[in-house]
């Protein structure tokens, strides 16, 4: 099989992973081809995702490294097997290959949870909201990239519903409920959808007021989406030059105590709903 010219965020991550059991086990690439009777390069292509890998080779390969965590190597079979082209294909001549891995990390995420500071998150914003948003961040965008930017940002929402909607947790600072990206109607108006969204089963909504004291974390803005099993959590920032995926597990477990400690300075749901009332209503 050629090597891919192109790797996923995904394909990738299941590299990485390999690489991890195998550097666990004290081996290095030849002694895990010599233990599968492979030639080493086929070992270095699969940790890069360059190759892909099927669910027997990587049993053999978690065998091989003595792994013990059975749900582990069963979560990173399921990755091995996946052979499906995601709805987000349909926008690959349109848009940059970082947004297919994004949207990618959120179909197959277990749970959501997101902390904005000046931002309405991602899968929570109104079209308008959403292409003022992208009109304002890139002026020079033309009318074809603008639409196929917002429709992609909308077809993200569908994690939100049906049978398997995912579970998602937001924190938003009232400074994101109170900017006006748009005019006082879209303002509203995507107020009201959050009030909205924040009435599914799945979906918690919280929000931090300005008067609230001990607020130190203006700059704690994140994603943290669950995998099948917490090994495969992966955390993302915003970056001046896009998003970048965190994997490494003390990275995690640090994002992980940061959005605790945000959560921590959040209303509760009903009054978090309130808040959002009356600034809907002061617009």
């Amino acid at each position: 099989m050629p090597a891919r010219t192109t790797t996923t965020a995904r394909q990738e991550r299941l590299g990485a992973e390999l690489r991890k059991l195998r550097e666990r086990a004290g081996l290095t690439a030849r002694d895990a081809a010599r233990g599968l009777a492979i030639d080493h390069t086929k070992i270095s292509h699969m940790e890069a995702g360059r190759v892909g890998v099927s669910a027997e080779r990587l049993r053999s390969l978690a065998s091989f490294y003595a792994c013990p965590d059975t749900a582990f190597v069963d979560a990173l079979a399921v990755m091995a097997e996946e052979r499906h082209r995601g709805w987000w294909e349909e926008y690959r001549d349109a848009l940059a290959a970082a947004f297919f891995d994004l949207a990618e990390l959120e179909h197959h995420a277990s749970s959501i949870r997101t902390s904005e500071i000046f931002h309405i998150p991602g899968l929570l914003q109104t079209e308008c909201h959403a292409r003022a948003l992208i009109s304002y961040a890139e002026p020079a965008i033309n009318g074809a990239d603008l639409e196929a930017r917002v429709a992609f940002r909308m077809r993200r929402r569908a994690v939100l519903e049906g049978e398997e909607a995912v579970t998602y947790e937001a924190v938003v600072h009232e400074a994101a409920l109170r900017m006006r990206v748009a005019d006082r109607d879209v303002s509203r108006a995507q107020l009201n959808f959050l009030l909205q969204a924040s009435e599914r089963p799945n979906v918690t909504l919280r929000a931090i007021p300005f008067d609230v004291d001990g607020f130190g974390g203006a700059g704690f803005s994140m994603v943290i989406v669950g995998g099948p099993v917490p090994q495969l959590d992966t955390v993302l920032l915003d970056a001046a030059f896009g998003g970048v995926f965190l994997d490494a597990e003390a990275q995690v477990a640090k994002y992980r105590s940061l959005f605790q400690t945000v959560r921590e300075s959040s209303l509760g749901t009903a009054e978090s709903r309130d808040l959002i009332r009356r600034i809907a209503q002061d617009m």
